[in-house]
């Protein structure tokens, strides 16, 4: 979102088209993007292609103004770097911190860490990063959307006008001593990175569209496509007509493209070329003078003062829109609702505009010191990191806990009959200890296959002579299973190899080419193997308003595992909620009748794979569905243990008290005695 404006004073400029310096309309074009990205947010739940407005617009002011000074001598790096730390960080620091107060107050425990981390990456422009790499963790890109996430954008533009400037400079040298021309070098320069970086942003976002749409590399194009207007609109001139039709052409694309496009599952790529052209046909288009021009309602006052505000109104919209769906636990605004968030919005960006913004950039900090900004960018910065450390510290407080079996049951409560919920004891884990109740693996202790990297096999207990070895292998919901399987195993000296992969369930029908493949070698490696049994999840979709099944891709896998003499074992799934357990359980209490669903609603009578009739041989199955459910209802809470870690995910610590059950019945589905075993040790 970039903050670099047109004063007042220079909106009353009209030379001709060809010659100007001043862009009114660029303004008023600013504020129509900002406006498109907040009732897009806000009303629709959709991404509106603003933010790629944003990008062109800094490519086509820095470039100018790099070009320019060049031409007047050189880049002055410091006092420029400054100039950006005085206009970027008062207004985003100030909500970074206002954000973090806001989420002690406002948002459920098992929400602060994930905060916790994305502040510190906003605050150091970073967060496009950090997000990068949460899109290719599967918890991270299925988690709740963050109160910072819209600092991905901010960060883009951070980075870009650090290293642009470096980019300008070195262009200058090279074109200087070559004996070429600065702005016919500066123009190939940039249309090599147009030409490198769109074809990189089209191939990943069809790879990759998550990790695509936060790596500054997909983006660079962008901010080199304003550059190249910047360097060649002085030289276009075009008939009035045909401009007042570019500029209308350009605002009507400009609004349609969230509504015409699927922008978030398909930008950047090609799809991005729609808004960036679109804000490049408003400004070649540019001042036509005319009463109908598009210019005209662009260069409008209203318009003008909503650019000014831009910035922090992108800044304040979106923690005040999660805010405010947090606390009203609701998934949608509403107009009355969205109006609200909206007004509340514009008010705080007003505020911050001319008691924050203003002064800070209008004053003599940077001016009478040579590193006065940086000294001031560091003493604002500050205050945020330390707040954010601190709120660290009480967030690994709260989440610390010990686990006690008998005061904290979990599945042994239904097992046993004992009571589901004790009032007068805590409720483990804590809710700031959700986020890691997964069951991961000690990363020394996997390893890849040599020719499918995409395969990595960790292994779980003794790595000689052990009794037993099994093969534990699917997606999230089997690699849950590991913290069931892993007491008895230790117990019995089984070993446990995983093969996982977030959302890639054992199948031989998956429609991703990259779970196909993955499946494959999979099973190919389990029939090398040679383990004592297979352990792999035998159902799907046990949730509201969906039939729970066993799909026909993974009995055609069980057949081709059983047909190499291999035992498998197929575990019924765990319900899933259309909405947050845990979450829940904050905001209404572990009794609320609105934290759990009927039986009936989630779970068949009889298990959908006792009525497939040609079932493989040497298959059997485990039915848990009892340690979720009781006979009519599936709490949030079991035995004072936390079921869930999201809406369909099962707490380590709640599954580790269903170990004594799964060794049970894993031992009877398989024939096999406790504590004896082939002995084979593992290849």
């Amino acid at each position: 979102m970039t903050v670099l404006r047109v004063r007042a004073s220079e909106a009353t400029s009209q030379p001709a088209q060809g010659e100007r310096k001043f862009r009114p309309e660029l303004q008023g074009l600013r504020a129509l993007a900002a406006a498109l990205v907040v009732v897009y947010h806000v009303w629709l739940g959709r991404v509106s292609g603003g933010v790629d407005v944003f990008f062109l617009i800094s490519g086509f002011l820095i470039t100018g103004q790099l070009f320019r000074a060049q031409a007047r001598g050189g880049i002055r790096f410091r006092p420029m770097w400054g100039r950006m730390i005085k206009r970027l960080f008062p207004a985003a620091l100030t909500v970074l911190l206002a954000t973090m107060a806001a989420s002690v107050l406002l948002l459920p425990e098992h929400r602060w860490f994930q905060t916790i981390k994305e502040v510190v990456a906003a605050a150091l422009y970073l967060e496009n990063w950090q997000l990068a790499a949460d899109s290719v963790d599967y918890f991270a890109q299925n988690s709740t959307a963050s109160v910072v996430q819209h600092f991905w954008s901010l960060s883009i533009q951070g980075q870009f006008y650090l290293v642009w400037p470096l980019l300008v400079a070195v262009v200058a040298l090279a074109a200087h001593r070559l004996g070429r021309g600065l702005r016919g070098s500066l123009l190939a320069a940039l249309s090599t990175v147009l030409v490198i970086s769109l074809a990189y942003s089209v191939w990943l976002t069809a790879v990759n569209q998550p990790l695509a749409y936060f790596t500054s590399l997909t983006r660079v194009w962008e901010f080199a496509l304003g550059g190249l207007l910047a360097l060649l609109i002085s030289s276009i001139v075009l008939p009035r007509g045909l401009r007042i039709l570019m500029g209308w052409v350009g605002v009507a694309a400009l609004v349609a493209c969230g509504l015409v496009l699927h922008v978030g599952r398909s930008f950047p790529g090609y799809a991005a070329l729609w808004p960036t052209l679109a804000a490049a046909l408003v400004l070649l288009a540019g001042a036509t003078g005319s009463r109908v021009g598009a210019d005209r309602f662009l260069s409008s006052r209203p318009l003008a003062y909503l650019g000014n505000v831009s910035y922090a109104l992108y800044l304040w919209h979106w923690p005040v829109l999660l805010f405010y769906l947090a606390v009203r636990d609701q998934e949608e605004v509403g107009l009355r609702g969205g109006a609200g968030v909206i007004g509340l919005s514009l008010l705080l960006a007003v505020f911050t505009y001319h008691f924050i913004e203003s002064p800070v950039r209008e004053s003599r900090i940077g001016v009478t010191t040579r590193w006065g900004a940086y000294r001031f960018g560091v003493a604002a910065l500050a205050p945020v990191l330390v707040a954010a450390g601190a709120w660290q510290l009480v967030s690994v407080q709260r989440a610390s806990f010990a686990y006690d079996g008998t005061d904290h049951p979990g599945a042994q409560a239904l097992a046993t009959g004992g009571p589901i919920l004790d009032l007068e004891r805590s409720i483990v884990p804590p809710f700031a200890a959700v986020p890691d109740e997964f069951k991961n693996h000690d990363s020394e202790n996997c390893r890849r296959k040599e020719d499918f990297n995409e395969l990595q096999m960790c292994v779980v207990g003794p790595h000689e002579n052990p009794t037993r070895r099994l093969v534990v292998i699917g997606d999230s919901h089997a690699q849950q299973l590991v913290a069931g399987l892993a007491p008895g195993a230790e117990a019995n000296d089984w070993q446990i190899t995983t093969m996982l992969k977030g959302g890639c369930p054992l199948t031989s029908t998956s429609t991703h080419a990259g779970c196909a493949a993955w499946n494959q070698w999979a099973v190919d490696e389990i029939i090398e193997m040679e383990p004592d049994a297979v352990v792999t999840v035998a159902t799907r979709d046990v949730r509201v308003g969906l039939e729970e099944h066993t799909p026909d891709g993974y009995v055609q896998q069980w057949r081709r595992i059983t047909e190499a003499g291999i035992p498998l074992v197929g575990v019924r799934d765990n319900p899933r909620f259309d909405f947050d357990p845990p979450e829940c359980v904050q905001q209404h209490g572990p009794t609320a009748s609105e934290c759990e669903r009927p039986r009936a609603e989630l779970y068949a009578p009889e298990p959908p794979y006792a009525r497939i009739p040609d079932l493989p041989e040497k298959v059997s199955f485990i039915d848990p569905s009892d340690y979720y459910c009781t006979d009519d209802r599936c709490p949030p809470v079991v035995g004072n243990v936390l079921v869930y870690i999201d809406d369909n995910h099962v707490t380590k610590t709640y599954m580790a008290t269903l170990a004594p059950m799964l060794e049970t019945r894993l031992t009877e589905a398989l024939g096999w005695d406790e504590g004896a075993g082939s002995g084979a040790a593992p290849r």
